[in-house]
């Protein structure tokens, strides 16, 4: 068994001298989705630590936007409010992920073990608004002026959380040719799994340490006692049968009559939504905020900039970003689930409009 584990964690990874390689073409890193590996059910993931890294930036923004009197919240205050936002993101992305893309996740026992994942933007957002709604009311602060400092500090965390997304090799693109820019092949794509031979039944922590296998990151033998050792029916698995196809190389190297690659290559969707609703919306945002005149202007205008261009940027991405399976393209009027969504997003913004066009002008003084 080891002698096998061994000859597969040592076959080189880089293609020969004489293969051909597309100038599209770009290797999936293979990063360990887990930095830590600790008793129980519970690891240091990067996708746990890119959301404390989301909070930590937007604290950072907030206190700084309340020194200088743009958010007319006490600076001491900005802790207070990252727990009503924790609050919200985690409680509205959990029930959002489980109303709009995994109903199994209503049983509290799923529900509860977030642990595995499963948050959705959307229903965050929507948790973090309910979240702003009850911090304005207990501080009696101004709501709009709350929701524009929040969509300052916002964009960071997405940034960071896109980044775990195509770390754990998941929400990623549709089909496209090898020759287009950036492809890339998972091996978290259904056929990548099977050539590795995975049995059905496996964690997501199982798959994960086949791929570390498969790539040679870490020795087939040093995984195989964290594995599971019997499948979804509760036979044994045979880890030696499986060992020898845990060969990245020959997995993304497997041929079709066609000569197309059985695991094909796709659209790397996470990193062109990290920079596109988190960093160009975020620089965007920061400009407006660095021209004087916007500050005057009435509140609200950052939250409707926000929600639009993340409406806009997300609807975009949808055409280039895997459907999930079960939803497809069309769930409403031939939309995908994430574009549904953001026009709601628009919808909100709309509503801030009205709601900042309807509230009573300061008289000036005499």
């Amino acid at each position: 068994m080891r002698a096998i584990a061994g000859a597969a964690a040592k076959k080189p990874l880089a293609p020969t001298g004489g293969e051909a390689v597309s100038m599209g073409r770009m290797d999936f890193p293979a990063w360990d989705p887990v930095l830590f590996d600790l008793p129980g059910p519970i690891d240091i993931r990067w996708y746990g630590l890119m959301y404390v890294v989301g909070f930590v930036a937007g604290q950072w923004i907030l206190t700084r936007l309340a020194r200088t009197g743009f958010l007319p919240l006490a600076p001491e205050k900005v802790p207070d409010l990252i727990f009503y936002c924790v609050l919200g993101v985690m409680l509205g992305g959990r029930t959002g992920f489980a109303l709009f893309y995994d109903q199994s996740l209503l049983d509290p026992r799923e529900f509860a073990q977030v642990w595995k994942g499963g948050l959705a933007f959307h229903g965050g957002l929507m948790g973090v608004g309910v979240a702003l709604v009850l911090f304005t009311r207990a501080q009696r602060l101004d709501g709009l002026r709350l929701a524009d400092s929040c969509a300052l500090a916002v964009t960071p965390g997405i940034l960071a959380v896109r980044f775990a997304n195509f770390v754990n090799g998941e929400l990623y693109g549709r089909v496209t040719g090898k020759d287009t820019p950036f492809a890339m092949q998972f091996p978290t794509d259904p056929q990548a799994e099977r050539l590795f031979g995975l049995p059905s039944g496996l964690s997501m922590r199982d798959r994960e340490l086949c791929i570390q296998a498969a790539f040679g990151k870490r020795p087939f033998a040093d995984v195989e006692p964290a594995l599971t050792k019997v499948d979804a029916l509760g036979r044994p698995i045979d880890w030696s049968a499986v060992a020898p196809r845990l060969d990245w190389v020959k997995v993304r190297e497997a041929a079709l009559p066609d000569g197309s690659p059985v695991v094909p290559f796709r659209h790397p969707s996470q990193v062109y939504e990290g920079l596109g609703e988190g960093l160009v919306l975020g620089l965007v945002l920061l400009a407006l905020y660095l021209l004087p005149w916007t500050h005057r202007r009435q509140p609200g205008v950052f939250a409707v900039v926000f929600l639009c261009g993340y409406a806009a940027i997300r609807w975009s991405l949808e055409l280039v970003r895997q459907p999930d399976a079960h939803l497809g393209d069309g769930v409403v009027l031939g939309m995908t689930m994430g574009q549904a969504l953001s026009v709601g997003l628009l919808a909100i913004a709309a509503g801030i409009v009205v709601a900042g066009r309807l509230r009573p002008r300061p008289v000036p003084p005499a």
